[in-house]
């Protein structure tokens, strides 16, 4: 018994301090937000408009972090690697998920490695092609690529890039592949879209709208549930034509695994807060991404989402027979 009331005491006892040290957080030490791509693409905006916005909320410094390269994941493992005491921070897009298959021999496991704090946001798509590409809609649009599959090319912003994976669901789903051509970077690959040098990409709005709004692109359709506000015109690819076609760049954040929980908990309601700050919501809507619901914005709908992320994308890349090494 005296053994029993010691090991409850000693429980006690470290409840207590973890929920002190909770309490104080982030305390006078700054806290470093990684993002494992380079400065000024989407993820960075994004993850410096929810740094900006959770610093409000916890009254101490978020410095964002870039650390590119191998589809970012030699900043995800560096944040695998740190202290666990919430002042090492990851925030990654679905790529987290799609690099579980892309790469074999990772140095770190998306969800044993680390602690889910919430998504963050999203970033919706959409398929564009060459302005004189001869399709009028997606349906003849598939009907084109299916008829001219030895024809055409499909390019993409290198292996694991938001325009890869789109590329890689869109052909699984409609039974057919074409030429595809990997660049290093977004720019390059729609500077060769629009002067004609590849036929069709699938990449964030933030990425194709100016081009699309500017003539210089023919689009289709965008890629989410619900059409989009600044694209009204373009139908979702659902309505027209590929049933159940979905998907979304989304962003979300971790901490490394061991985590206190109640530090993990403060950090994800910092982030729900940020979430709903008016200035936060219309920095995101203006880089083009979509705020998520508070629900979303949280350590258990992360961590169920990642998981069925995983589940859908490792056996289309599987299927398609790509790795990153």
């Amino acid at each position: 018994m005296t053994a029993i009331r010691g090991a409850f005491a000693l429980a006690l006892t470290c409840f207590s301090a973890t929920t002190a040290l909770a309490e104080d957080f982030p305390g006078s030490r700054q806290i470093m937000m990684m993002m494992p791509y380079a400065a000024g693409g989407p993820g960075d905006v994004i993850t410096r408009i929810a740094a900006a916005g959770m610093s409000k909320v916890l009254g101490g410094q978020i410095v964002v972090e870039n650390i590119g390269g191998a589809g970012g994941t030699i900043g995800t493992a560096k944040v695998a690697a740190s202290a666990p005491d919430g002042h090492s921070l990851l925030v990654m897009h679905f790529g987290h998920a799609a690099n579980t298959a892309l790469y074999p021999n990772l140095r770190y496991d998306a969800i044993k490695d680390f602690e889910p704090i919430g998504i963050i946001a999203e970033s919706p798509m959409a398929f564009v092609a060459k302005k004189d590409f001869p399709a009028n809609n997606l349906k003849e649009f598939v009907a084109h690529v299916k008829a001219n599959k030895d024809k055409l090319s499909y390019g993409f912003a290198g292996i694991g890039s938001a325009s890869h994976l789109c590329g890689l669901l869109f052909f699984d789903a409609i039974g057919t592949n074409v030429t595809s051509v990997p660049y290093k970077g977004t720019g390059p690959a729609l500077a060769d879209l629009i002067g004609g040098q590849f036929d069709f990409m699938c990449d964030q709005t933030l990425n194709v709208g100016q081009a699309v709004k500017a003539g210089s692109l023919k689009a289709y359709a965008v890629t989410t549930k619900q059409r989009l506000e600044a694209f009204p015109e373009l139908p979702t690819a659902s309505e027209a034509g590929l049933p159940g076609f979905e998907i979304t760049v989304w962003f979300a954040m971790y901490a490394p695994k061991g985590t206190p929980k109640p530090i993990v908990d403060k950090l994800s309601k910092a982030l729900q807060q940020a979430l709903l700050d008016p200035d936060v919501k219309n920095r995101f809507a203006g880089s083009g991404a979509q705020t998520v619901s508070q629900e979303r914005a949280t350590p258990a709908a992360l961590q169920a989402f990642l998981k069925s992320e995983i589940d859908k994308w490792v056996p289309i890349i599987k299927k398609a027979g790509v790795t990153a090494q």
